[in-house]
């Protein structure tokens, strides 16, 4: 009777081990159904402290405003600092700060004096990881082509040699926006801009990034209007980008566990076949001693039988750590050893696919080791009656390799 009673006892706490996986199958009075995982889809986290960036780099200005037919365009320095986010593999965000020097050929001047300005920007732009959003994501990708668009501010001050040959400027009061006067000695725009970046990957922190940027303009960022209706500012950089932390995202699929899924099931449905044989066993019993009742008999105490542990604790490939949803496995064993006086064998096994055999071996030890702790630390069972086991590749409970990764729980005789 106290075998049934146990057996049962056990039956009930290891069915509750499946809750975890309440979402993808069907409790029933007969057996357990598994539904299909349908949607493979990897979610990545978003964590708010994760996957920022620093930028630093240098480059050049080359402006296209009102110019000379056939006169050459002048590149000038830039140089810039930024500092953004990745808030998924796919897109980011990044504020970028530049200044230099733009140069250009005075349009009215017939010897072509060149003119000149200082100018500093700032853009928010919107950044497309493109390898990324068609190729899968991958944290260790060597080489990345990461188009962007922005909006910003531009403040150029420090005109020169627009007012200096006014007897060549054919009087129209287009030409400036204050014609009539002296020229505005700085300029604030609001400019609009798209680009590309090209990222090459050096290590996990650095990365070493060249873009190139068109700003537009309207006809005054030259401090000219006149002919055409849009002035560009082609800007390119070429620096290093520094990730704080390391640029990394963790993935979920769904999918990933269904084996795990499958094994509980498979436990579960074997308790219910055992426990409705013992449920009608007891009910024969309870049958036979309602018309046959006993005589007293000599009590005689024996050794507990105990009924046979089925639980296990499955491990990552090439780890000994407890994943937290097989936690509740360790716990289910603490609580039923609690009820009663059994000493427990916890015996640790690799699979033979991966690792050496002394590898395999020393990992087991450190499974059933972690499995071990966690019972006597944190639910407080008397060493003494744990007796842990490794056995590393060398015994395959399973005939598939990864089923191997393992723990198993047995009463010791």
């Amino acid at each position: 009777m106290k075998k049934m009673l146990l057996l049962a006892g056990a039956a009930t706490l290891f069915a509750v081990s499946s809750a975890k996986a309440q979402e993808t199958i069907l409790v029933q009075d007969e057996a357990v159904v598994e539904y299909d995982i349908t949607n493979c889809k990897t979610v990545y986290d978003t964590n708010w402290n994760k996957n920022w960036f620093l930028e630093v780099g240098a480059g050049f200005n080359l402006p296209f405003v009102e110019n000379p037919v056939g006169a050459d365009r002048h590149f000038t320095a830039n140089y810039g600092v930024g500092f953004g986010k990745w808030f998924s593999p796919y897109f980011g965000w990044r504020a970028e700060f530049s200044g230099g020097s733009i140069h250009w050929n005075n349009w009215h001047h017939p010897a072509g004096r060149i003119a000149g300005a200082k100018t500093v920007n700032a853009n928010l732009d919107i950044m497309w990881d493109m390898f990324n959003s068609i190729g899968g994501v991958n944290d260790k990708r060597v080489f990345s082509i990461v188009p962007f668009i922005g909006v910003g501010g531009t403040f150029n001050w420090n005109y020169k040699h627009l007012n200096e040959y006014e007897e060549y400027i054919p009087k129209h009061d287009c030409l400036y926006p204050n014609y009539g006067g002296k020229n505005k000695s700085n300029e604030w725009l609001l400019p609009v801009s798209a680009g590309i970046q090209f990222r090459f990957r050096l290590c996990k922190y650095v990365d070493f990034f060249a873009q190139a940027r068109a700003s537009f303009y309207s006809d005054s960022y030259d401090n000219v209007v006149v002919a055409k209706p849009i002035d560009v500012n082609l800007s390119a950089l070429g620096g290093f980008t520094f990730n704080l932390g390391g640029r990394s995202f963790n993935g979920f699929n769904p999918c990933d566990y269904t084996q795990q899924v499958a094994d509980l099931n498979t436990q579960v449905n074997d308790l219910r076949a055992e426990l409705a044989t013992t449920a009608q066993a007891l009910a024969e019993a309870q049958e036979l001693l309602e018309n046959f009742p006993c005589p007293e008999a000599e009590v005689v105490e024996v050794a507990p039988d105990y009924a046979p542990l089925l639980g296990t604790v499955r491990f990552s490939i090439g780890s000994a750590a407890i994943r937290d949803m097989e936690k509740v496995n360790v716990y289910n064993l603490a609580q039923w050893m609690k009820g009663n006086d059994a000493k427990v064998v916890i015996t640790g096994y690799a699979d033979k696919g991966t690792g050496t055999s002394n590898f395999n071996m020393q990992l087991s030890k450190k499974r059933a080791d972690a499995v071990c702790n966690m019972l006597v630390k944190q639910y407080g069972i008397n060493p003494n009656r744990l007796i842990v086991k490794a056995d590393g590749s060398n015994v395959q409970p399973y005939e598939i390799n990864n089923w191997n990764r393992i723990v198993i729980f047995t009463v010791a005789e």
